[in-house]
């Protein structure tokens, strides 16, 4: 018989009546029993984004062959294919505008897939995503700032600009937050705040400036869109995503913990405001990165982890790689929409996804009973 002060048999936190071995107790559920099918899913979904890369890279006015496509990315590459040589025009379209977009699609919609499903388990809230930080609408002051009063135009750039907007958004939030505390209900009215302030900044600038035709632009960036992808854009928005998406994957027992209260965090031994902190810098920086390559692009992190945690189940160690992989197909087919609904003229990504977005939640909304 275990004495008072030897630790009993685990609780698993999904079926409190089901008491596990100690071995057993760091394995999530899902993957005790069906561990094999969700490696299986997770190589589907692996491959059906690499099919989505390919074929979305082909996809727009001037057509690519999957030769000349494959032929140009193993020339670039370094690696020797048997063929023609690729036209250079052709394989500057590929390599420098085609590939670089896909990419950055799929990066931007993984950063702000993982960053809702780690703010919808921190802050309890099913309507939590990146936007509601007030990161989105920072870096759209950021940007407009730069646009119309050409502060830093040299130096930083539209992108610039908007990234020095998100992180001076996130710095009030952090600010702001550091003499409330960091409980849920704080953090959501707290950045609720932020991004009505940044909001009505970026309105007043754009007012102000009276140029129909840089409100027209601003207003264009503001919707999100993959036009001006680049490479420098697509290896930090690489970095930043695989780091950020690192840490928050190894405090996926933390995130469980949260999704049941801090109490219960906090009684499985986690460090509440330490991790709380760490998590809200990580899809902060995250966010701000993604909004300052692509602009503002909502409902990809609302939606996305919802969808995924009805196919896989709630267990962070398992939803948050696979929300990386949804968002990223998710974001690549809706950008290759924009390209050809109404091509030749290109629709703001942004338009699509809420498009999609709005019934999809109203879905889940319905499915939880909540509508």
């Amino acid at each position: 018989m275990a004495g008072a002060d030897e630790p009993g048999p685990a609780v698993d936190l999904l079926e409190p009546g089901v008491r596990v071995t100690d071995t057993e107790a760091h394995v999530p559920p899902s993957v005790r029993r069906g561990g094999v099918r969700t490696v299986v899913l997770f190589a589907g979904g692996c491959a059906v984004l690499l099919v989505s890369l390919a074929v979305s890279v082909r996809i727009g006015t001037a057509q690519v062959g999957y030769g000349d496509l494959a032929r140009s990315v193993a020339a670039r590459l370094g690696i020797g294919v048997e063929g023609p040589p690729v036209p250079r025009l052709l394989d500057s379209l590929v390599w420098d505008l085609r590939v670089p977009r896909v990419l950055l699609a799929a990066l931007v919609g993984a950063a702000l897939s993982v960053c809702g499903a780690v703010l919808q388990a921190v802050t309890r809230n099913a309507l939590a995503d990146p936007y509601l930080l007030g990161v989105s609408s920072g870096a759209s002051a950021g940007a407009a700032v730069v646009v119309v009063l050409g502060f830093g135009a040299q130096a930083l750039g539209v992108t610039g600009g908007a990234f020095v907007g998100a992180l001076v958004s996130f710095g009030l939030l952090m600010l702001l937050l550091r003499r409330s505390g960091l409980d849920s209900v704080r953090i959501v009215l707290t950045g609720v705040v932020v991004a009505q302030l940044f909001a009505a900044l970026t309105s007043l600038v754009l007012m102000a400036s009276g140029d129909a035709d840089v409100i027209r632009a601003v207003t264009q960036w503001l919707l999100g869109s993959m036009a001006s992808a680049r490479w420098d854009a697509v290896l930090v928005c690489a970095s930043v995503t695989a780091v950020g998406g690192a840490v928050v994957w190894a405090c996926s027992g933390s995130l469980d913990g949260f999704s049941f209260g801090a109490d219960t965090a906090s009684s499985l031994g986690v460090d509440v405001r330490a991790t709380r902190w760490v998590l809200l810098v990580v899809t902060s920086l995250m966010a701000a990165v993604a909004v300052a390559a692509v602009g503002a692009i909502g409902f990809v992190g609302l939606i996305v982890p919802h969808v995924v945690r009805f196919l896989v189940g709630p267990l962070h160690r398992v939803l948050l790689p696979f929300s990386a992989v949804a968002g990223a197909v998710f974001l690549v087919w809706t950008d290759a929409l924009s390209r050809v609904a109404f091509a030749p003229q290109e629709v703001p990504v942004g338009v699509f996804t809420a498009l999609i977005g709005v019934p999809l939640f109203l879905l889940v909304l319905r499915r939880r009973g909540e509508l």
